[in-house]
């Protein structure tokens, strides 16, 4: 009978003990597990008489892994021409040549190094060049000529969102490919890319991996894109996209 009396004051005391207990361990077991990651978290937890800190270890060391998988990477290039009305290939030459009206956005993030609407021997007058400066063709120029308006400057920062022109209907559309270091004209008028001397010589190389980066980001082919390309793709270009 005594040991019934005195059964509800030793449930107590032990769980009195088992509450005290807790309360030293948590701090060290928040510190475990907080330091998850770490590669010898689990062994030095153990080691203090951390119950399954192996197998929670694990758990915890895949969850940044099945969380990546749903985070959304913001693409480092995107289609210039996305937005423009009744956008239609016309060829690859120089660099690629499209039909069409309205913005056209900066490939990727870049320097503007030129801005004009009076630029000579290119129809319509346009003429914009930006340097890249990220992604794989970082520290390459761009150019996009002909019947485009500018809206930037140079110097001016861009990115995939900025607009830098308007195409306008002038009967030539535009052509926009890669250009010279100078930023004067395409580079594959350069020696480096076997300098263009007849119009037969359409398509380049220089044009044909314009066109490749493009529709890469998903604009429509040039339907001369199968032929095969006049001079080369200087080294320090990629080789495909």
């Amino acid at each position: 009978m005594s040991y019934l009396r005195d059964k509800p004051a030793a449930i107590a005391a032990i769980f009195v003990v088992a509450a005290t207990l807790v309360v030293s361990a948590w701090p060290a077991a928040a510190h475990w597990l907080a330091r998850a990651s770490g590669p010898a978290w689990a062994g030095e937890a153990d080691a203090l008489g951390l119950q399954l800190a192996t197998s929670l270890g694990i758990q915890v060391r895949m969850q940044p892994e099945v969380v990546s998988e749903g985070v959304a990477v913001a693409p480092i290039y995107l289609n210039p021409l996305r937005n423009v009305n009744e956008l239609s290939p016309e060829r690859v030459d120089q660099g690629v040549d499209f039909s069409g009206t309205g913005p056209v956005y900066a490939v990727g993030d870049g320097v503007v190094t030129s801005a004009t609407g009076a630029a000579g021997g290119w129809p319509g007058g346009g003429w914009i060049t930006y340097q890249l400066t990220n992604g794989p063709g970082q520290g390459l120029i761009v150019y996009v000529a002909e019947d485009i308006t500018p809206t930037v400057q140079v110097g001016q920062h861009v990115s995939p969102s900025t607009v830098i022109g308007y195409m306008f209907e002038g009967g030539d559309g535009i052509e926009i490919g890669w250009a010279a270091l100078n930023s004067l004209l395409a580079q594959s008028e350069l020696t480096e890319a076997a300098a263009l001397g007849e119009a037969d010589s359409f398509p380049t190389s220089m044009g044909l991996n314009f066109d490749d980066l493009l529709v890469s980001l998903g604009a429509p082919a040039a339907p001369n894109r199968d032929q095969i390309g006049s001079g080369i793709v200087p080294a320090d270009y990629p080789s495909s996209w």
